[in-house]
């Protein structure tokens, strides 16, 4: 198993039964099965992993760990949340481990980045850019805004707008109550709209 950029074209999602059925021939260590989940969902893990950590190749390396301990672990999967936000919690652990290793400082958003603001509610103008037409000078500003918030803002912006996970599920695996995930998330969308207004003035 060798996840690469070149190997990342699969957008499959599995349903619940299949990741079930799957899970269950993974605990009796059928590599096969295993290698299914691997092709479903390493494109999505590298996706969120790049844009973590900043580079493509320490995210090939972080990625391909992501599933190496999830094989690892897989008994312990119990199944009250989806295997990809399982997946994901993996993926975001080591990505945080990585930022711990490096000492990296990373630029706050410049609005109030704190857990106290509960009750504010990220309106649903979702950033995706997969979903939007951009150039590539304009994608890349949008990259920069991501790379340049923290890592507690960008996780839920990746995580919700792009890989379209609920509140709910967002606050189970960061362990936050759900206000505290739509409060970051408000935060984040803040953030990047700054970065683009500070490129396309008002008409961001």
């Amino acid at each position: 198993m060798f996840i690469g950029a070149q190997s990342l074209t699969s957008k499959n999602r599995l349903d619940a039964n299949a990741e079930q059925i799957l899970i269950e021939q993974c605990r009796k260590q059928n590599m096969e099965a295993f290698g299914q989940i691997v092709d479903a969902y390493q494109n999505r893990v590298f996706g969120f992993v790049k844009r973590m950590v900043g580079s493509a190749e320490e995210a090939e390396d972080v990625a391909q760990e992501v599933f190496i301990r999830a094989y690892q672990s897989v008994h312990r999967f119990d199944g009250r949340c989806s295997l990809r936000t399982w997946l994901f919690r993996i993926a975001h652990n080591l990505c945080i481990d990585v930022s711990r290793k490096k000492g990296r400082q990373i630029s706050e958003s410049p609005l109030t980045d704190s857990d106290n603001v509960d009750m504010i509610e990220a309106e649903d103008l979702r950033w995706n850019p997969e979903h939007l037409a951009m150039n590539d000078e304009l994608r890349a500003v949008v990259e920069r805004g991501i790379s340049s918030m923290s890592d507690k803002l960008r996780t839920v912006l990746l995580l919700h707008d792009q890989e379209e996970l609920p509140y709910e599920e967002l606050a189970q695996m960061l362990e936050l109550p759900v206000g505290t995930v739509k409060s970051r998330l408000f935060l984040a969308r803040q953030h990047l709209m700054k970065t683009l207004q500070e490129y396309m003035g008002e008409t961001a």
